[in-house]
C-alpha cells in the first residue's frame, strides 16, 4: 500500500525538511514503509531558497519528487500539481509549516481504514490569527449554503483522501480550483476528526486578503445558488416597490399636502441601482470564467521535476510538442509532465 504526501510549499525553506523527515518517521512507526513525498514549489518569492531545499532532501531521499512551478498558481492548484503526480493507493495533504503535525497524522489513517473516502483532520482550536479565524468562518458559511456542505462536517488543509478520490479530482481541468468543492461532488463518504493544531514554527502564513478573497470566490465555480439569489433579490424588491408604490398613493389619497421627497426618491434609485450593477457584476465573473475555460487557461504550469532515479540524480522538464506524431522521445531517462 502506497503513501503519497503531497505538501505545496511557499516560502518554506527553513521549516520543509523538518516536516518531510518527521512526517517520513511517523509513517514508518505506523508501519506503512511505503510511501513517497511530492513537494510543490508555488514559484516561492525567495530567490530560489524553498526550491534548493526541495531539491536537496531529492537528493538525499529516493521517495521525494521535488516539483516546480514556472508561475505562483496559489495553494489549491499546487495541490493540484502534486496530486497528478502522486501515484498512491491513498494521498495526504499537509501544510509546509509545521501546523499540519506529523504527530496527527495516526488519527487520520486509523479513521480512513474504517472505510470512508475522505478523512478531514480539524481543529477545535486554532492557532490562526483572529482575520483567518474569520476569514475560515465566512468559507465555511458559503461552502455550506452553495454546495450543500453537511452542517456538521468540519475541514481543513489535513486530510488524506483514497485513490479513486484522487483519480476522479485531478480531471478538473479549470485554473479556479476549490478542493472542498471538488471533494464533496466526488463522494459524501466523508468523515473529520478532531486534531491538535500547532504552532507555526517559522514566518507567517502566505494568504493575504486578496488571496483569500479569490479563493473564497473559487466556490462560485461549483454552485449556481448566487445566480439563483439574483432571481430571488429580483422578486424581492419588485414587491417591495408594489407595496411602496401603493403606500405612496394610499398617503397621498389621504394627505393631498404631502410633498413627494426627492431624498427618498434618490436613495431608492441609488438602491436599485446598487443591486442591478451587484447581479451584472455577478453575471459578468461568471462569464468571463467561461471564457478563460474555454481559452484553456492552465491550473499550473510545471518548470520542472527534480527527483532520483537508480540512485542518480536527474531534472526533469515537460517534453515540446513534436511536430510529427509519430515521433518519440529517444530518451529513456526523461519523465513525461501532463501540464493542465
Amino acid at each position: 500500500m502506497l503513501y503519497s504526501v503531497i505538501i505545496p510549499c511557499y516560502k518554506s525553506s527553513q521549516t520543509i525538511r523538518k516536516m518531510v523527515e518527521m512526517t517520513g518517521q511517523e509513517l514508518d512507526r505506523l508501519g506503512k514503509h511505503e510511501y513517497e513525498f511530492i513537494l510543490v514549489d508555488d514559484y516561492s518569492p525567495d530567490q530560489g531558497a524553498t526550491l534548493a531545499a526541495i531539491k536537496s532532501l531529492a537528493d538525499d531521499y529516493p521517495y521525494v519528487k521535488a516539483v516546480s512551478l514556472a508561475k505562483n498558481s496559489g495553494q489549491h492548484n499546487a495541490i493540484m500539481a502534486g496530486l497528478n503526480q502522486a501515484s498512491g493507493d491513498y494521498c495526504i495533504g499537509m501544510d509546509d509549516d509545521m501546523q499540519t503535525h506529523p504527530s496527527q497524522l495516526c488519527y487520520l489513517l486509523d479513521e480512513i481504514e474504517k472505510g470512508y473516502d475522505i478523512v478531514y483532520g480539524y481543529y477545535p482550536k486554532k492557532k490562526h490569527s483572529s482575520f483567518r479565524n474569520f476569514g475560515s468562518f465566512v468559507n465555511y458559511a458559503t461552502v455550506r449554503i452553495m454546495i450543500g456542505k453537511p452542517k456538521d462536517m468540519k475541514t481543513s488543509s489535513y486530510w488524506v483522501i483514497r485513490r479513486f478520490v484522487r483519480d476522479y479530482v485531478v480531471q478538473y481541468q479549470s485554473p479556479y480550483t476549490h478542493l472542498q468543492g471538488l471533494f464533496l461532488r466526488t463522494t459524501r463518504n466523508i468523515s473529520c476528526i478532531p486534531i491538535e493544531h500547532h504552532e507555526r514554527e517559522v514566518g507567517q502564513s502566505g494568504y493575504t486578503f486578496k488571496k483569500l478573497i479569490q479563493l473564497w470566490s473559487n466556490i462560485m465555480g461549483y454552485s449556481v445558488v448566487p445566480l439563483r439569489m439574483a432571481t430571488y433579490f429580483g422578486y424581492f424588491f419588485s414587491l417591495l416597490s408594489i407595496l411602496g408604490a401603493i403606500a405612496i398613493i394610499i398617503r397621498k389619497l389621504m394627505v393631498p399636502t404631502m410633498q413627494m421627497g426627492w431624498p427618498s426618491t434618490m436613495v431608492a434609485i441609488c438602491f436599485s441601482t446598487g443591486i442591478i450593477l451587484l447581479f451584472l457584476g455577478l453575471i459578468g465573473e461568471y462569464l468571463g470564467r467561461m471564457f478563460l475555460g474555454m481559452n484553456r487557461q492552465p491550473q499550473y504550469v510545471i518548470r520542472e521535476i527534480y527527483q532520483q532515479d537508480a540512485g542518480k540524480d536527474k531534472t526533469a522538464k515537460p517534453e515540446p510538442a513534436s511536430a510529427d506524431p509519430d515521433e518519440e522521445s529517444s530518451s529513456p531517462e526523461e519523465i513525461p509532465v501532463n501540464i493542465s
